[in-house]
């Protein structure tokens, strides 16, 4: 037996859940890196009025109504296992609600504009799946017809004709929403291993150019079940689940890789020195009801979509452009991709910003334009795309 518990032998599963509440199963495939895993849980005490002759509080030992969420910190890295699908998948599905949507690349027949890809054969995308092609992510911004694609931004490299397209996996948003079993486990096997059921993504927030490019998901949960205290039925579970044959993830992506793209008419901007998105889900969770000890569902309030960045302030007609389009409230599009290998590529496509006037940062030698607080729109859950390759 060890002394302590070494806070590096921690491993991370997770899985879309079939039910609310009922822990799903994982196999290798499910796991995924992450630097920290927060899960609490609390009783949520009724307050006794009546008169027992002391000041001190008489627990009564009826089980009480609890309250579970967790708090979870993870670099973006490498799909899973060589697919176009990312480690965090679920996670991402949860905080998004729209299904991963798989796109096999297809070939290319022309280009008949720098901004268009022409096919040999029916694509079958639809706006804002994602396409690859030379380690360079885009999204459909527009279907023209079922075999030509108007992209958000060119290709640095144009595809010439019997190219082939890098197939993706795509991620939208959707009204609902969906519940993830997230699972933490520890060495040695007779350390107290932990389940978090019916959890939900209620905040999701990305961080790009630190050292690795940065997610963060955290929400509420139905249940925390943990191997020491589990009963038949935590999870609906018959017995705490054993931890599959742990193997290798793929390694973080830095987090100085990448490409801005930026404007009513994006360009690409090298000057960007930070950024960061921040999805609010607003999810309350239906853990009041008569007859139940915990949450037996969820609802998505009102989304909230922002964006801040900062870039050096330059005297040229793309940098003046951002400011003149923050003053006068009009909307420009920004896409992101993180890491330049294939594998390792992930977008991400808002198509309607609303761009805060910038604060002037002259702390540094360079100036640098702060545009906090920027807002996405959108007409029915289309003002945020994700697309991995």
């Amino acid at each position: 037996m060890a002394c302590y518990i070494s806070s590096r032998d921690n491993r991370f599963y997770v899985a879309v859940e079939q039910q609310f509440g009922a822990a799903a199963e994982i196999g290798n495939a499910n796991r995924f890196p992450a630097t920290s895993l927060s899960i609490t849980q609390e009783a949520v005490l009724p307050k006794r009025l009546d008169k027992t002759g002391s000041r001190s509080y008489a627990a009564d030992g009826a089980p009480f109504r609890t309250s579970a969420s967790f708090a979870l910190k993870s670099y973006m890295a490498g799909n899973a296992q060589g697919s176009r699908v990312p480690c965090q998948g679920p996670l991402f599905e949860s905080a998004m609600g729209g299904v991963a949507q798989p796109s096999p690349g297809g070939t290319v027949e022309s280009v008949p504009a720098p901004g268009q890809i022409r096919f040999l054969n029916p694509h079958g995308l639809s706006a804002g799946q994602g396409l690859a092609f030379g380690g360079e992510i885009r999204f459909a911004a527009a279907v023209m017809d079922d075999r030509t694609v108007r992209l958000n931004a060119p290709f640095t490299i144009l595809p010439a004709s019997g190219s082939a397209l890098s197939p993706t996996t795509s991620y939208s948003l959707s009204k609902n929403l969906k519940s993830v079993t997230i699972y933490d486990y520890w060495s040695p096997e007779a350390a107290v291993q932990r389940i978090a059921c019916g959890a939900v993504v209620d905040r999701l927030k990305i961080s790009v150019n630190g050292d690795y490019h940065e997610l963060e998901f955290r929400g509420p949960a139905s249940e925390l079940v943990d191997s020491a205290s589990f009963v038949s039925g935590s999870g609906s579970l018959t017995g705490f689940p054993t931890e599959p044959t742990a193997m290798s993830i793929p390694a973080p992506v830095p987090g100085h890789l990448g490409q801005a793209w930026i404007g009513s008419n994006p360009d690409q901007f090298l000057t960007l020195t930070e950024a960061s998105l921040v999805l609010d889900n607003n999810v309350d969770m239906r853990a009041r009801e008569f007859g139940s000890t915990k949450a037996r569902c969820f609802a998505a309030g009102a989304r909230s979509l922002t964006f801040r960045f900062s870039v050096f302030a330059l005297d040229d007609v793309t940098t003046s452009a951002l400011y003149v389009a923050a003053k006068q409230f009009s909307p420009v599009e920004v896409m992101l991709q993180l890491g330049q290998q294939p594998g390792q590529l992930m977008g991400i496509y808002m198509k309607s910003v609303v761009l805060s006037v910038p604060s002037f940062d002259d702390r540094e030698p360079r100036v640098e334009w702060r545009f906090d607080g920027c807002l996405a729109r959108g007409q029915a859950e289309d003002e945020l795309y994700m697309a991995f390759a």
